[in-house]
């Protein structure tokens, strides 16, 4: 029978038994929470909230509702809020990855980007900026996430029950991330009651403070990480972890690579958070010495991350991915041209092909190749200047606008040397006996900076 609405088919999500990874003696289970309408283990949260605050009398018909998020919670929301036919209203951080903050904005909500370097108590935190808005919108409903008791408790009376039935009442350990708490907490007092053997286990971002809150009692300054949706710099205030006794800190490389690992192998399509999730879980279950049940979440999907975790150039730009060292200019190019990885134009090429590869691939320069080798450079500024003198000159072919005055870079040229390049507003051409190695930009020297290697 078909249901009513979206909303409808909300939890209830697959259990799946991993199979293809070394779990040691465990079986270790994920619950595709990615198969919720909205993709993500948030919508439970957002139905909750939303009506529970249709309950209590705060939100009335037609009602704008607030939230910060850095995660699906906003996703969640939208979805909720769409049906219902609440504006919404969510501030978001900007490291967010930009397909959900498209998806959010597809759905009607009204996004508001601040920053993600700064903490709680700057006006600029994501947090305080959305208790400010609510406070200033007139009948305004703050969700607010980290303090609402029907966040865990979506959890606490749906998903719980869900995870036992599934499991046929078996579970020894239950490996969680933590966001806004409501997970963990609504987990660790449902198995409290219903199943009391089986161990909470935290799965943490490297730079969050809530592992050493939980086996130390107290934690210091937050770092930074690139994991979204999990992990905080303060203790929200519904958490509960007093069930809580193991936690593991995981990198962001790590995240990443078991998430692609995850699809590679067990061919399931997960978020960046899920790679930490996963990665806890695989850590546990590999330092026990006799069988037991574990179970996690794919929190949500992957095709929300496509432009990061899944994208090998973001992936070597944060340093997540190994390439072969040469010792040499090779070590910066990010798309190496040996490798197919450059995007390039030839010189009988249209000007309108090359306008597109330049938005398609979002570079601002492309080579102009004639078999192997470099014959121009044709940049925006080179496009932009010949399409408009006169206007509409889009059919012309690119080398009636190339730059053929190229300034190359030897493959064993001093790296810092390339400052003398870019200080003239060039890329660097980088050529070995006329053999073409790739481009190397401002952005690729930055990139190999912060991956901590001397320029």
């Amino acid at each position: 029978m078909p249901t009513r609405g979206l909303l409808d088919l909300i939890g209830n999500t697959p259990m799946v038994e991993i199979t293809r990874l070394d779990t040691g003696p465990c079986r270790l289970f994920v619950k595709l929470e990615c198969q919720n309408p909205g993709g993500s283990i948030k919508d439970r949260i957002g139905l909750s909230m939303i009506e529970g605050a249709e309950r209590d009398g705060r939100l009335q018909p037609g009602g704008t509702l607030v939230e910060a998020t850095a995660g699906n919670t906003g996703l969640g929301l939208a979805l909720v809020a769409a049906a219902k036919g609440y504006r919404l209203i969510l501030v978001v951080p900007d490291k967010m990855a930009r397909e959900k903050i498209f998806h959010l904005r597809a759905m009607g909500a009204e996004v508001r980007l601040t920053r993600s370097d700064v903490g709680k108590g700057h006006p600029e935190y994501y947090q305080d900026m959305a208790s400010r808005i609510a406070a200033e919108t007139p009948g305004a409903v703050f969700i607010n996430q980290f303090g609402n008791p029907h966040n865990p408790r979506a959890h606490e009376t749906g998903t719980g029950p869900e995870i036992l039935a599934q499991l046929d009442g078996d579970l020894d350990a239950m490996v969680c991330g933590v966001g806004s708490a409501g997970t963990i907490t609504g987990l660790s007092r449902f198995f409290a009651k219903a199943s009391p053997k089986t161990e909470m286990v935290l799965a943490d971002p490297v730079g969050s403070v809530l592992v050493d809150y939980i086996t130390k009692g107290s934690f210091g300054e937050a770092g930074s990480w690139v994991v979204e949706g999990i992990g905080e710099d303060f203790i929200p205030p519904i958490a509960d972890f007093s069930r809580v006794r193991k936690g593991y800190s995981i990198a962001d490389a790590e995240s990443c690579n078991t998430a692609r690992e995850l699809l590679r192998k067990e061919g399931i399509l997960g978020g960046s958070s899920s790679g930490t999730l996963v990665a806890a879980a695989l850590r546990y279950c590999r330092e026990q010495t006799a069988p037991k049940r574990v179970c996690t979440f794919i929190c949500d999907s992957g095709n929300k991350y496509l432009s990061k975790v899944y994208n090998d150039y973001w992936m070597i730009d944060q340093g997540f991915l190994e390439r072969p060292r040469h010792g040499d200019l090779r070590d910066l190019i990010t798309r190496r041209f040996d490798e197919g990885a450059t995007v390039t134009i030839g010189p009988d090429d249209l000007l309108t092909t090359a306008y597109a590869r330049m938005k398609l691939y979002d570079v601002s320069q492309l080579p102009v190749m004639q078999a192997d080798r470099v014959v121009g450079l044709l940049d925006e500024w080179d496009l932009l200047h010949h399409v408009q003198n006169p206007p509409g000159r889009f059919t012309d072919p690119v080398r009636t606008a190339m730059n053929q005055k190229l300034e190359t870079v030897d493959l064993n040229t001093p790296a810092g040397r390339l400052m003398e390049t870019f200080d003239k507003g060039h890329v660097a051409i980088v050529v070995e006996k006329g053999h073409f190695h790739g481009l190397i930009t401002r952005i690729d020297a930055l990139n190999h900076l912060r991956r901590n290697v001397a320029l």
